[in-house]
């Protein structure tokens, strides 16, 4: 074994002198690079599951306003389609309506032309008979005269 120590070298006060380098560098290292660097992980790894969590409760919220959205849509919808059949089924009875007040309107309209039609026929009638009349007697006026004047000739 002295061989080989003499061979290579070796020396055993180096040796223990560079083992307790290493020993001093290792500590310095655990204690000033590998505890904040463990510290900085394991926050870094808290806040990813954090992230992970609050994207679940973020989607589980998106998913039920998702929900909640659609529902109202629908809702809204249905009362929009009701609405709008109150109004066509309103429109649509305004115009039977509407309707029925023309008819009137026209039946009204017609029942006072016959009115009006039937009373200028009597009134036409009326002067006929009237004229009629007129023309008989002033012919009977002649007549009476000419018969007069046949008799006074005679």
């Amino acid at each position: 074994m002295d061989s080989i120590i003499s061979t290579f070298h070796i020396d055993w006060k180096i040796i223990i002198a560079q083992a307790l380098n290493f020993g001093v560098v290792f500590v310095v290292l655990y204690i000033f690079a590998l505890k904040p660097l463990s510290k900085l992980m394991a926050e870094r790894s808290q806040n990813i599951r954090k992230g992970i969590d609050d994207a679940k409760t973020n989607a589980a919220l998106l998913s039920e306003t998702r929900a909640e959205y659609d529902a109202a849509i629908v809702k809204a919808k249905s009362e929009a389609d009701k609405i709008f059949q109150e109004g066509k089924k309103e429109a649509e009875q305004k115009r039977t309506i509407m309707l029925e007040d023309a008819k009137k309107e026209v039946a009204a309209m017609v029942e006072g032309g016959k009115k009006t039609l039937e009373a200028e026929k009597v009134k036409m009638v009326e002067e006929a008979k009237s004229e009629i009349v007129n023309l008989a007697m002033l012919a009977t006026e002649k007549l009476i005269k000419s018969k007069q004047d046949l008799n006074s000739l005679s």
